[in-house]
């Protein structure tokens, strides 16, 4: 075999191993930063456009979310749980903790909610609780919850 062949072999091994090696990925400091950073636009779009509209947003397709000891079930069944919700209602939320997976595409978080809302008589009542979210990596690269 000539010299020629050879180097092209060994460039043509080279290209098709660096189109077949792993990207590099995030660190994990930088995905728990990313769940913080989607809790907030989730918790503000909230407070801007209605409880129900986050909630719908920010769900997958798939996602599950407890509510009165009932599971509500996929993104559509989210829709109609929050259609009857109060537009008056505050919930504010702010994780304290959030996780990643090693493999980046699952994540958690944990934290403080208050829920306050305000009658017709102007009385304000205001609850507070812990709110535990499951996000998962959507095949866009979006986080999108998959449990609340």
């Amino acid at each position: 075999m000539n010299r020629r062949i050879i180097y092209q072999v060994i460039l043509g091994a080279a290209l098709v191993y660096s189109c077949h090696a792993p990207i590099a990925t995030k660190s994990h400091e930088t995905l728990k930063s990313e769940l913080y950073a989607v809790e907030k636009e989730f918790c503000d779009m909230a407070q801007s456009e209605g409880v129900q509209n986050a909630f719908v947003h920010f769900a997958a397709d798939s996602a599950v979310v407890q509510r009165k000891g009932q599971l509500v079930k996929g993104k559509e069944s989210i829709k109609k749980q929050y259609e009857s919700f109060p537009r008056d209602v505050k919930l504010l939320w702010k994780p304290d903790f959030a996780d990643v997976s090693t493999s980046g595409d699952l994540g958690y978080t944990y934290g403080k909610y208050t829920y306050t809302t305000t009658d017709s008589l102007g009385h304000t009542t205001q609850n507070e609780g812990i709110f535990h979210t499951v996000w998962k990596r959507q095949p866009d690269g979006q986080w999108r919850f998959v449990w609340d």
